[in-house]
């Protein structure tokens, strides 16, 4: 047994090992944003389901950087934002608005993914939102709703436009915002919004080469969103093909976040 496996199975006496599975593999995901440049101090949030019958999910504690958090500092909230394990932070409003308001209604959202980069944000601000325009693109266009900003999400009200804008699509451009990202682990959620910024950033740079891209033929795009679109396949291929490696890079870098 490796000591990142051996730190795994060191669970708390006061939670499962489902959960403490989760809390790792979430610190991790904030750790990898952190390491691809796609935090924003502070801000930001990712958010995990704790595996069981309540609607519970994990969140950042709200004045840690992404790359200062680990499993055991995350904390631990209910759909009403009453946080149910103690830390010496509180969590970001806005950051609860938008994250319950998916954890709410979607039983498959075991993660959820939000950041503000300036690429994700641009293209979101744009009128054209993100094209067909390259493969990369199609990983995410079949699957892509978008949300109209309403300012800092702290008004509880805008919960039902949110969820009924999402409905069940896995990948979303907040309006003059960010990007966001579901998935039923955070494997996946990770590996959608890996595709989204990957595309924001590609279609950032085609434009800044000239007003138009190079045509892909309608038929193309459709037989590449059939490939894409299975939601098992995609599930299995980021929780045993890119996940892994991932947690290996961090393991290499810092495995603290495993704490």
């Amino acid at each position: 047994m490796s000591p990142a496996e051996a730190r795994l199975k060191e669970v708390p006496s006061d939670m499962t090992e489902a959960e403490w599975t989760q809390r790792v593999n979430l610190a991790a995901c904030y750790r990898l944003v952190a390491h691809y440049g796609w935090d924003d101090l502070v801000d930001t949030h990712i958010s995990a389901r704790v595996p069981g019958p309540d609607h519970h999910f994990l969140i950042n504690p709200y004045g840690l950087m992404f790359d200062e958090i680990t499993a055991s500092s995350l904390v631990k909230v209910d759909l009403h934002g009453n946080q149910l394990t103690k830390s010496d932070y509180s969590i970001n409003p806005a950051g609860f608005t938008i994250h319950s308001a998916i954890h709410e209604v979607r039983e498959d959202a075991g993660c959820v993914l939000h950041l503000h980069t300036p690429d994700g944000t641009a293209v979101a601000s744009c009128m054209e939102g993100l094209l067909p325009m390259n493969q990369t693109a199609h990983f995410v266009t079949h699957d892509l709703a978008y949300h109209d900003y309403e300012g800092v999400a702290l008004d509880h009200d805008e919960r039902p436009r949110l969820q009924n804008d999402l409905g069940n699509k896995n990948h979303m451009l907040l309006r003059n915002h960010g990007t966001l990202t579901v998935g039923r682990s955070v494997a996946s959620a990770f590996e959608r919004m890996y595709h989204l910024e990957r595309a924001c950033t590609m279609q950032v740079r085609t434009r800044m080469l000239g007003p138009t891209a190079y045509p892909i033929e309608k038929m193309v795009i459709e037989k590449n969103e059939t490939l894409f679109s299975n939601p098992d396949r995609a599930e299995l291929r980021s929780t045993m093909l890119v996940w892994p490696p991932l947690l290996r890079k961090l393991d290499r870098i810092d495995p603290s976040y495993r704490n």
